[in-house]
């Protein structure tokens, strides 16, 4: 049987995804500060949507990089060939 790679399993990917989750609410700057504006945002904003672009770029690496989703189609045609698929 062919192994599943599954990125839940992965160690390395749960705190690269906590740390990108963590930068990306700002909780760690000054209260009240919107100075300087970068591109028409607050930074405290703008440090939001970068880290916001950064986790859908990482999830999207995850994805294409570690999730195999046809060892799992193999598995269901397998289990439907033997008669063991759900109905």
């Amino acid at each position: 049987m062919k192994q599943v790679r599954e990125p839940v399993r992965v160690k390395w990917i749960w705190p690269v995804l906590v740390a990108i989750i963590l930068l990306g609410v700002p909780w760690y700057l000054p209260q009240g500060s919107i100075e300087p504006i970068i591109l028409g945002f607050p930074y405290w904003a703008f440090i939001s949507v970068v880290m916001t672009i950064a986790l859908s770029f990482f999830l999207g690496y995850v994805i294409l990089n570690w999730w195999s989703m046809e060892s799992l189609l193999d598995e269901d045609s397998e289990k439907n060939r033997a008669g063991g698929g759900q109905k």
